[in-house]
C-alpha cells in the first residue's frame, strides 16, 4: 500500500533553535467553490505548526511546503474522534445496563470524555513524534 503524502504551502512564522513555527490558512470546503464571495471571513483559520527542524536555511515569512502522511492522518483522526465515541458508547451501555440511571449513564459517559482527553494532553510530546510534519525539500 502507497503511502500518500498531504501537500500544504505555508509561511515561516518564527524559526527558533530546534524547530520552525508556520503559519497556514486552512480554508473549508465551501470557500473553494462558485458561491465563496457568500462565504464569511470565519471560514479561514490560521493555524500554526510546530516543525522540528535545525538549520539556518528559514526565515520568518519565507513560503514553504508542508508534507504529512495520510496514515498518520487517519491515526489522527482515530485517537481525536473515533475512538473517544466508542468510548462514550461503550460507557453509555455500560453504565446504562449496570444502573438502570439513565442520568447517571449520560453523566459517566461524558465524564468519560476529560480522562481520555488529559492523557492525551500527557502523552504530547510522545504524539508529536507519532504525527509528525516534514519539511519538502528545496532543491
Amino acid at each position: 500500500m502507497v503511502d500518500t503524502v498531504i501537500r500544504h504551502k505555508g509561511f515561516v512564522k518564527r524559526v527558533t533553535g530546534t524547530s520552525l513555527i508556520v503559519s497556514i490558512v486552512n480554508k473549508s470546503a465551501c470557500s473553494s467553490c462558485h458561491a465563496n464571495g457568500a462565504c464569511s471571513v470565519a471560514d479561514f483559520q490560521e493555524k500554526e505548526i510546530e516543525i522540528p527542524y535545525v538549520g539556518e536555511k528559514h526565515v520568518p515569512g519565507q513560503v514553504v511546503t508542508i508534507l504529512f502522511r495520510e496514515s498518520a492522518g487517519f491515526k489522527a483522526l482515530f485517537y481525536g474522534y473515533i475512538f473517544p465515541f466508542l468510548l462514550v458508547m461503550l460507557t453509555l451501555i455500560l453504565v446504562s445496563v449496570t444502573t438502570k440511571n439513565e442520568a447517571l449513564a449520560g453523566l459517566s459517559a461524558l465524564g468519560i470524555l476529560a480522562p481520555y482527553y488529559i492523557t492525551l494532553y500527557f502523552f504530547r510530546q510522545h504524539l508529536k513524534k507519532v504525527f509528525k510534519f516534514e519539511l519538502e525539500e528545496i532543491n
